[in-house]
């Protein structure tokens, strides 16, 4: 596999994943809905996943592979944490926009 990913440069695996991981920040600073949140949060993840394997690959450690294994499980969890209150927002407000928190507090 280390032979198929030092084909392609390295610098176009650090382009890739600044790009996705810009357009998960602004999914999480622009958007208001929580599942778009969410999904914008596993999308810089996934990039920095991305970095990891590819530099894991280009030096012939598997270091970083492993670290991607334990990163994609904590992520499991926080996604199944973070849908269970999403669904217990939607049933006290019938929404899943996030400025309608803001009652909740009270």
């Amino acid at each position: 596999m280390s032979q198929e990913i030092r084909g392609i440069p390295l610098d176009w695996f650090i382009i890739l994943s600044s790009i996705l991981f810009c357009i998960g920040v602004m999914g999480v600073l622009y958007r208001r809905n929580a599942i778009i949140i969410f999904m914008s949060i596993e999308l810089m993840l996934n990039a920095v996943n991305l970095l990891f394997v590819a530099f894991s690959a280009y030096h012939g450690d598997a270091a970083g592979q492993v670290f991607v294994f334990f990163t994609m499980a904590v992520a499991a969890a926080e996604i199944a944490v973070g849908l269970a209150i999403l669904v217990v927002m939607y049933r006290n407000t019938k929404s899943v926009d996030i400025d309608i928190l803001n009652r909740l507090k009270g």
